[in-house]
């Protein structure tokens, strides 16, 4: 006896057209569940939504996940690039005190690597502004 347990997409057994199509939907699943996390974890550090907002939008990512995703994307994705970006600011600039440097001493520390001749006026320049960002 054999007996298939085994579900396939396309019928024929296991070819090459089925492996295809389970890498693509195992793909597919995966980008989901990335923009799902990218979406909670966004919509969960906002300051800006009240609670029953935020409680309407994980009904909706929860009920119909896809397209709850892409309306949070389509309606939110100019402030999720704004918030992600003041956050890396903010966590540089908590770094920058943990260590110890900021911003006077790095330009300190390149106007001696430029007297001493170690980097070029060019180097220098695209260094400060990146520096001062």
């Amino acid at each position: 006896m054999n007996d298939r347990s085994i579900t396939v997409l396309f019928p024929g057994g296991f070819t090459f057209a089925n492996f295809v199509a389970d890498v693509f939907t195992v793909f597919i699943f995966i980008l989901w569940l990335w923009l799902f996390i990218t979406v909670a974890s966004d919509l969960f550090r906002r300051k800006d939504v009240s609670g029953w907002g935020k409680v309407l939008w994980v009904i909706l990512l929860v009920i119909l996940p896809y397209i709850g995703v892409f309306a949070y994307l389509l309606t939110q994705g100019r402030g999720m690039a704004e918030r992600n970006q003041a956050r890396s600011l903010e966590a540089r600039d908590n770094l920058r005190q943990i260590v110890g440097f900021s911003a006077a001493d790095e330009i300190e520390k390149l106007d001696r690597l430029k007297a001493s001749g170690s980097i070029s006026d060019q180097e220098y320049g695209r260094l400060r502004a990146r520096v001062l960002q």
